[in-house]
């Protein structure tokens, strides 16, 4: 039998569903449908606020996933998971006459459980790619952004500094999708050790030159801080325990390809941190049989691309429309476990004239192992005398993975939306021995 836990904000989300079908006030009262706040416009305060150069908000997303079918333990339960975001953004132009500079402050809470760690993944090696995204990193409190930006000639220098994540710049992807295969920036999902999207913070600098209207190049430095992704230093602020730098460099083009928008990017990461070799030790050999230290390399590095691409309108209604997108990373097979992902799907905006912000989306992932990686693990079991699956102390060898995901978006209003999902998942975490997964979701964006 289907079993939902009860969680403390199971009776929100519910309150919020129905909140968004029962509106009917007028624009920017509470509960108002097409107001972008929950709690409508605070009598006109809201917007006073935002003229002068204030703008704070609230953000909730919370996700459910269950386990229909297959996985590792099949037997079928429901995991609830969520986050919430309180954000400030300052316009320092009108608030301190600072021309053209902007300051960003966010913190974020995350709470729940993930269906994939114990009942689509073998435990014994975790998974890749997670059924509920907004898992992660540590259900904590976060300082997540603390950032100023000062643009210069005209805005065509841009400068940030301050603390956020990759993600927010480098390699950027929207996050509709539930699985992590398809939300967000990715190359922080398969080299998750360096760097670090959202919700943690580092500290980082990130420098923005637009060389035209659709095309600028951008260049980062990122702390590389392990300890940054502990619970307990969710607000650190000191540089102990940093290991070296990330430093990301992209290339971002915005076309207009027969009058629809896109965007295209290709990027390249190196991290001047030590980074332990997945197979061998310091003599050349496996150090699975010779029990010796894994050697080191004094760098590692990867590329990515990406693109996204609107294909068709209606003549009424720009905005509706076919869109497609691809991404794609490459690794360095000697310090990491993932060699290489794709991914693509598709979105189609406003299905029905009925239901003209509505969504659907469907996409497919491939996450390959390292033959390497792979290697090491069939090495660790030959040393342990081990060749049973079912053994306790085997370690699964993990090859390549394969997820899929459809989903449904339901505009409730402009300050929710509610995305029932289906995921499948073929050798969950690459272990081929785990039955394909079938998950059932239910993801809900609102904006308070």
């Amino acid at each position: 039998m289907l079993q939902l836990p009860k969680t403390r904000f199971s009776s929100f989300a519910l309150a919020t569903v129905l909140g968004g079908l029962s509106s009917t006030s007028a624009a920017h009262e509470l509960f108002a449908s097409d107001s972008p706040w929950m709690l409508g416009d605070w009598g006109g305060t809201r917007t006073e606020l935002l003229e002068k150069g204030y703008d704070f908000t609230l953000g909730y997303t919370g996700e459910m996933g269950s386990n229909l079918h297959g996985g590792y333990d099949h037997d079928r339960t429901a995991r609830y998971s969520d986050q919430f975001t309180f954000a400030s953004h300052l316009d320092l132009e009108k608030i301190l006459g600072w021309q053209d500079a902007e300051f960003k402050l966010a913190i974020t809470e995350r709470h729940g459980q993930n269906i994939s760690n114990d009942r689509i993944n073998d435990p014994r090696v975790g998974g890749f790619t997670s059924a509920q995204e907004v898992w992660g990193r540590g259900q904590t409190w976060r300082l997540t952004q603390m950032w100023i930006k000062q643009k210069y000639f005209d805005g065509a220098l841009d400068v940030k500094f301050g603390r956020f994540g990759e993600g927010e710049d480098f390699n950027s992807f929207p996050c509709d999708f539930q699985n992590l295969a398809f939300c967000g920036s990715q190359v922080g999902n398969w080299v998750g050790g360096i760097w670090y999207n959202w919700p943690v913070s580092q500290w980082a600098l990130r420098v923005r030159y637009n060389l035209n209207d659709s095309l600028y190049a951008q260049v980062g430095v990122f702390e590389q801080n392990p300890s940054n992704l502990e619970s307990g230093n969710g607000f650190k602020l000191s540089g102990s325990g940093t290991q070296g730098a990330v430093m990301p460099i992209e290339l971002v083009w915005s076309p207009r390809v027969n009058g629809f928008e896109g965007e295209y990017r290709a990027g390249y990461y190196y991290s001047n941190a030590k980074a332990q070799d997945v197979l061998k030790d310091s003599n050349g050999q496996p150090a699975a049989l010779s029990g010796q230290a894994y050697r080191s390399s004094s760098s590692t590095h990867g590329f990515w691309l990406g693109a996204q691409q609107q294909v068709t309108s209606l003549a009424s209604d720009h905005s509706r429309g076919l869109s497609l997108f691809a991404n794609a990373t490459m690794h360095d097979k000697k310090t990491n476990a993932i060699d290489n992902y794709v991914q693509a799907g598709v979105v189609y905006k406003g299905p029905f004239d009925a239901r003209a912000k509505d969504d659907i989306g469907f996409a497919l992932a491939r996450v390959h192992v390292n033959p390497g990686y792979r290697k090491n693990a069939r090495l660790i079991n030959q040393a342990a005398g081990l060749d049973d699956y079912d053994n306790p102390g085997y370690l699964p060898v993990q090859d390549t993975e394969y997820s899929a995901e459809l989903y449904y978006g339901i505009h409730l209003a402009d300050w929710l939306t509610v995305r029932p999902n289906l995921q499948y998942i073929r050798h969950p975490g690459g272990v081929s021995q785990v039955d394909a997964a079938l998950i059932g979701g239910l993801k809900i964006q609102s904006s308070f």
